[in-house]
């Protein structure tokens, strides 16, 4: 077994994912918490069902955190080559979740909200991540959870969250393109015909 600085490297690759991936946590967090929302006047039309969807991703999330798997335990048996370039690839698609969700609010300014919402003088935004995906955030929370769960979760929560995750987003997804289509119309549908929803086309 390799050892750094009297660690086993098994444990010490693993600690640094995690520790890692629960930095991602903290800026993803601030992001949300910081960023100034539109104010309930502002609002011209909104849609309440998208709070179900809210609350099944949040559920979804939880899973991930409360199912564990022992500490320093891969999430499959894989040989130590493979954990490291696995542990690699869980960072790096933590730190560019967090990215994504900090450009696409970002690109939303102050039209961004917790729940569907359309507000006076809203646009359609096109550019940036929104050109590769419809939904960059929601895009990003599900990298967030998958890179969470390959760090700390048992595969048996795993996979529950990811179920929940999708309808939770579907439902989130049918309630705000509703508000948009209903104010934008043919613009809406011509953004939505090349545009995917959540995950990007690879060619």
């Amino acid at each position: 077994m390799h050892i750094i600085l009297g660690v086993p490297y098994h444990d010490t690759i693993a600690t640094a994912v995690l520790a890692l991936v629960i930095l991602s946590w903290l800026v993803f967090a601030a992001v949300f918490l910081t960023h100034k929302r539109p104010s309930r006047r502002e609002s011209v039309k909104k849609d309440r069902r998208s709070a179900l969807g809210i609350v099944l991703q949040a559920v979804a999330f939880l899973l991930i955190w409360a199912i564990q798997r022992p500490m320093f335990a891969p999430i499959v048996p894989m040989p130590p080559a493979v954990e490291t370039v696995v542990g690699a690839l869980t960072v790096a698609l933590a730190f560019g979740s967090v990215w994504l969700v900090m450009a696409a609010v970002r690109a939303l300014g102050r039209q961004w909200a917790y729940t569907a919402r359309v507000i006076e003088g809203h646009q359609l935004i096109t550019e940036g991540p929104y050109g590769r995906v419809r939904n960059p955030i929601y895009a990003g929370m599900l990298g967030m959870l998958v890179a969470t769960g390959l760090a700390l979760t048992h595969w048996i929560g795993l996979l529950p969250a990811l179920v929940v995750f999708a309808i939770g987003t579907r439902i989130r997804v049918r309630s705000e393109e509703a508000l948009l289509r209903d104010t934008f119309g043919a613009e809406f549908d011509r953004y939505a015909a090349r545009v995917p929803a959540v995950l990007p086309r690879l060619f």
